[in-house]
């Protein structure tokens, strides 16, 4: 009985996406099918995902500017932190839909193992979920701090907070890649 439920878990998982998408307060992402799948390893603790080094950075030290002497540097900090947090909320359009079929799902797939938040706390699964939730909360404040340290320095956007025209410009952008997207799919419905 326990070696089928082993081979199961072991090809969930390899289903599974290598990463998770990034997620803002301002605009969580719907689930994927394969964090719905593998939502009862990750209960188990079975399937952890690990804290990006510049998350784990950000928790010992959120305030400091070693190596972040020239806006470029700040920039650079701030891109790849937003490369992991998602959006900034200067720049995030909340989402202004209900939940997502993907993550109610997941809270199905979640509800069917007995006993799930015990079973969650005895396996450390909570634990690795208190962690990402603290080096979440690390890297907004050190985004944060840069940029409020960035404005203050005189430098551009993303070492700063987003002005009107930064926002204008992204908002074109998406509208080009969206009708560019909308294009190409009319061609392969005419093919």
């Amino acid at each position: 009985m326990t070696r089928p439920i082993l081979l199961a878990a072991a090809a969930l998982l390899a289903l599974a996406p290598a990463t998770t998408p990034a997620q803002t307060a301002m605009d969580p992402k719907d689930a994927t099918p394969g964090q719905v799948v593998t939502k009862p390893l990750s209960d188990l603790n079975l399937k952890k995902d690990e804290i990006p080094p510049i998350l784990q950075s950000a928790r010992s030290d959120p305030y400091t500017l070693v190596g972040l002497k020239r806006c470029i540097d700040v920039q650079g900090e701030v891109a790849r932190l937003d490369s992991v947090l998602g959006d900034d909320v200067d720049i995030a359009e909340p989402s202004r839909r209900g939940p997502g079929v993907g993550n109610i799902a997941k809270s199905i797939v979640g509800s069917l193992i007995p006993f799930g938040g015990v079973i969650r706390e005895l396996t450390g699964a909570n634990e690795n979920q208190r962690q990402w939730q603290l080096a979440l909360y690390a890297g907004t404040a050190r985004r944060a701090f840069l940029k409020g340290y960035g404005q203050q320095k005189g430098c551009k956007y993303p070492a700063r907070s987003a002005t009107p025209a930064v926002k204008a410009a992204r908002d074109a952008e998406a509208a080009k890649v969206k009708e560019a997207e909308k294009g190409s799919k009319e061609q392969q419905h005419r093919r």
